[in-house]
């Protein structure tokens, strides 16, 4: 990336995903080899999350001109970007997990509506459930009630059953 034009495109299309993404995350990939770096990149691109490399100034003019607050702190070192497109808990969860088993990379922290956040936040985000295990608990949440409405509903449809059927039982003993 030579030109200044080119440089401001590469800006701008930076912005246009800061825009896009649900969350975005920081890492330190020093020491991940070309190898790793390819399977990382599929599981990313699996569950809708873009993986970017770029000089960190670059990455501060971006956030800077988008308005990330406190983006210029984490952007120190070798940085790759993981733009989640879909769940925010997506690129998190994914780069946690690929960090156990390749303990060089290091979640430095991230983006999320415009604020930065530090590693901590990160891997707190990270644990989050995915989107549909969220769905299906509201789901569960709003079906209970329901569930015991039509219950309580039953009950005196049930004891009417149960007389119905004693007084039948009586008038055939009389019979």
């Amino acid at each position: 990336m030579g030109s200044r034009g080119e440089k401001e495109q590469f800006v701008e299309e930076i912005k246009e995903k800061l825009g896009q993404a649900k969350s975005v995350i920081l890492a330190d990939y020093t020491g991940i080899t070309v190898k790793e770096f390819t399977v990382l990149r599929a599981q990313l691109r699996k569950e809708g999350v873009e993986l970017q490399v770029m000089k960190n100034t670059l990455g501060k003019i971006a956030a800077e001109q988008f308005g990330v607050e406190d983006a210029a702190q984490y952007l120190t070192g070798p940085t790759i970007w993981a733009f989640s497109m879909k769940d925010p808990a997506s690129g998190p969860k994914i780069l946690k997990t690929f960090a156990r088993t390749n303990p060089r990379m290091v979640l430095k922290g991230g983006f999320l509506e415009k604020k930065g956040f530090g590693q901590a936040m990160a891997e707190s985000l990270a644990d989050l459930p995915s989107r549909e295990v969220l769905l299906a608990k509201v789901a569960g949440m709003l079906q209970a009630p329901m569930t015991g409405l039509v219950r309580v509903m039953q009950g005196p449809i049930n004891k009417l059953g149960y007389a119905l059927e004693d007084y039948r039982k009586t008038r055939e003993e009389s019979a």
